[in-house]
């Protein structure tokens, strides 16, 4: 079989993340590399965090993709150095977050926070874009989120943390 990294790396945009299903794995940034050499496939993958229970599944996912296109020659490779980033994550990718009720990453806003003076990231509320929110909990529906409340609509969403 002819095999084209644009290819494969179209059909890795094709696999969604199981924990946040409206982002593919490469809109989250975790796929990190496609080699080909002698027709064998490797896939690069690095976590969003170490442990993530997600990989393993998304492991299976990449697997089944390729055995179902006629891949049967391969290998996926979990790189954890450098650590994933928010910042591997697409424009897109966090255009879908939003529009899914999930505040996407936003590393470049913080406020002073009252107590101890300390910054905190300014978390815009996905649903009216107000950034009078509130943190709830560090722990949000899975590990990456945080759980947050908007002061001007009451609605309580989720964040995706900034690392």
């Amino acid at each position: 079989m002819d095999t084209n990294i644009e290819t494969i790396w179209k059909l890795l945009s094709e696999i969604n993340d199981p924990e946040v299903p409206v982002l593919s794995i490469t809109d989250l940034g975790i796929v990190r590399d496609v080699k080909i050499n002698d027709n064998k496939t490797e896939i690069i993958i690095t976590p969003t965090y170490s442990g993530c229970p997600a990989m393993d599944m998304i492991s299976m996912q990449i697997r089944a993709m390729l055995v179902e296109q006629g891949y049967n020659d391969h290998k996926i490779t979990t790189v954890l150095s450098p650590a994933w980033t928010t910042d591997w994550m697409s424009e897109e990718g966090k255009q879908k977050l939003k529009s899914y009720g999930i505040a996407p990453p936003n590393p470049g806003h913080s406020v002073c926070s009252t107590e101890l003076f300390q910054k905190e990231e300014a978390v815009q509320c996905p649903r009216c874009n107000s950034y009078h929110t509130k943190l709830i909990s560090q722990f949000g529906s899975t590990a990456c989120k945080a759980f947050y409340q908007c002061s001007e609509c009451d609605e309580p969403f989720d964040y995706f943390k900034c690392h």
